[in-house]
């Protein structure tokens, strides 16, 4: 049997712990677990359970990144929680109106959470994140809950909802833009509906979904000012957990009109490609919006699958085909 050392012209090396930064195709012993470990990429998506909120919550929003989330507001009112890639740290900061059913925008240290509902049903509330604490920021031109939001805080792009209940009469398909101070109509969608999902930025963003009076399977793409027909869905759905880019993002989870579902699926800028299933169903849940497809982070919802349906403190991070992985070597 050929030695390594004989094929690639150096030993494994031996380490306490793994390294910070390996590169691809590094093969390393961990001396304090007893395994040898390699750095490769993936050849199939994956879903891996991630630690656990401090706040169980559903109808809540999201914003940043895998390793660098947050989850704001919800059913349990205006607390905020940051996530570092292992753990989940209650912000000081909770929002000045707590509410639930808002859409988020941003990164950790600079999000954006608009809309919702209470105190009155809907609002046209806005509020900035700066890492630390919440500060209002400029009202909706149309105060909505049930609505979606991409960007960034001084780039936010949010729409769809309903201004009012009860809800199923007062479908939107009306769309904001938000510069960091204030909020201007844009260019409305080519159809109303609730719970959709909107990933991208305010000039590429893709709007997936959404509801009544039936589950679209439609997707819709807009280029700052224009919207067009997007690839069909291959499970329409509702009250689903989304982020990536126009052209890269991924949708998972959510409602059917035969019930909730945890399949997956991708969008290349075309067409929908069905992926790796979530390990459990989950609706009304919070994505951190500037994931990747190939790195995503799922957070809080409802479980569907209790009697009666409770809020879920679950989360989950998502791994793309041809991400980066660090993979034990065994025998088999």
């Amino acid at each position: 049997m050929a030695e390594y050392i004989n094929i690639k012209g150096q030993n494994i090396e031996v380490v306490a712990s793994d390294p910070a930064n390996p590169t691809i195709g590094q093969i390393w012993y961990n001396s304090t677990s007893n395994t040898l470990k390699a750095f490769d990429l993936t050849t199939t998506a994956t879903f891996a359970s991630a630690p656990g909120l401090n706040t169980s919550r559903y109808f809540t929003s999201g914003a940043g990144t895998q390793t660098a989330g947050l989850i704001m507001g919800g059913s349990t009112g205006g607390q905020t929680e940051e996530y570092d890639g292992s753990t989940w740290t209650t912000s000081p900061g909770s929002m000045s109106t707590g509410r639930d059913s808002t859409a988020g925008a941003g990164t950790q240290t600079a999000a954006l959470v608009c809309g919702g509902r209470p105190p009155s049903s809907p609002n046209g509330l806005t509020e900035e994140y700066n890492g630390s604490t919440w500060t209002n920021g400029g009202s909706m031109v149309l105060g909505r809950f049930y609505h979606a939001g991409c960007g960034t805080q001084t780039a936010a792009l949010t729409g769809a909802g309903t201004p009012a209940n009860p809800y199923q009469a007062n479908l939107t398909n009306t769309f904001e833009v938000y510069d960091g101070t204030s909020w201007t109509s844009t260019t409305s969608s080519p159809t109303a509906k609730v719970i959709p999902g909107l990933s991208g930025t305010q000039t590429a963003a893709i709007q997936s979904g959404g509801f009544w009076p039936d589950n679209y399977n439609t997707s819709e793409e807009f280029d700052g000012s224009t919207w067009t027909a997007g690839g069909t869905m291959n499970v329409g759905r509702r009250s689903h957990q989304y982020f990536g880019t126009q052209t890269a993002t991924v949708i998972s989870g959510g409602e059917t009109p035969a019930g909730t579902v945890a399949t997956t699926e991708i969008y290349d800028g075309s067409s929908w490609t069905t992926s790796t299933s979530q390990p459990g169903k989950r609706i009304y849940g919070a994505s951190a919006i500037l994931g990747t497809n190939a790195a995503g982070l799922i957070m809080g919802g409802e479980n569907p699958d209790t009697s009666p349906p409770l809020s879920s403190p679950t989360s989950l991070e998502w791994a793309g085909a041809g991400a980066p992985q660090t993979r034990t070597i065994t025998a088999s």
